[in-house]
């Protein structure tokens, strides 16, 4: 698995895991479970990040840009226009075409709103962005994105930070199955078997931030997604055992047994 990459715009990856910077109890802590959790790309907020604290008590001056990919993103917008807004604006302070497009339609879900979403994301891409779009797990949805041009497609698993796993298997893979980009299962992964079933689905990649820093052992539970995420991936390209209702003997019937 090591030398086996997949791309998003101009960087390459070997990681499949993508881990967030929200939620911890010290920066310290932030830059110990991505460093456990074997992710080379960290999505960082924009709006909830102080980019202009004082040198060595920031986000980067931990998450630094010179070990991890930069992935800022667009929460805690509402509007596409404040989506473009705020994506344009990380790629004028962070120096990069990579955008992870957030355009929230209900507070309380923390669904997206995915006419606004497509509509944000058409004008980004237009504009060079490299976009990478959460949206709900709707195969047309992510079809329209991704004939748009959007780099990959992100359909959550569930609600974010409910940690409730994956709830609809069917449409992720329908979705795995009908676009031609990646896809990175987002939102609502609780626990390392959760990351393992995204894999086993085939998805190309998995983005948490809760299922790590909300555990009781954050290093732990990143060392374990790392694992859950290696796992499942190895059990894709193995091809699992057909599902039969009845037994079938371990050891082959036919031939003469040896007594």
């Amino acid at each position: 698995m090591a030398d086996e990459t997949y791309s998003l715009g101009a960087h390459s990856f070997r990681s499949r895991l993508i881990v967030g910077s929200g939620k911890y109890e010290s920066f310290e802590q932030n830059l110990a479970a991505a460093e456990a959790s074997g992710a080379e790309m960290v999505t960082v907020a924009l709006r909830r990040t102080q980019l202009d604290a004082p040198k060595g008590q920031g986000l980067l001056d931990f998450i630094s840009p010179d070990r991890f990919v930069i992935l800022p993103n667009t929460a805690g917008c509402y509007t596409a226009d404040d989506a473009i807004s705020t994506a344009r604006l990380a790629r004028e302070l962070l120096d990069t075409n990579l955008i992870k497009l957030e355009v929230i339609g209900d507070e309380r879900t923390l669904f997206p709103d995915v006419a606004a979403t497509i509509a944000a994301a058409r004008v980004l891409v237009d504009e060079g962005f490299t976009v990478l779009p959460y949206v709900s797990d709707d195969p047309v949805a992510c079809q329209q994105l991704a004939a748009m041009g959007c780099a990959a497609v992100m359909p959550l698993a569930a609600p974010i930070g409910s940690g409730l796993g994956i709830c609809n298997p069917a449409n992720l893979r329908i979705i795995i199955e009908t676009v031609e980009v990646p896809v990175i299962v987002d939102a609502g992964v609780g626990t390392a078997s959760d990351a393992a079933i995204a894999m086993e689905l085939g998805a190309t990649a998995v983005l948490m931030n809760t299922g790590i820093a909300a555990a009781k052992d954050p290093i732990k539970m990143a060392r374990a997604m790392k694992l859950g995420i290696e796992a499942g991936r190895l059990a894709y390209e193995a091809g699992r055992m057909e599902r039969r209702l009845y037994a079938s003997a371990s050891s082959p019937l036919d031939g003469t047994a040896a007594f």
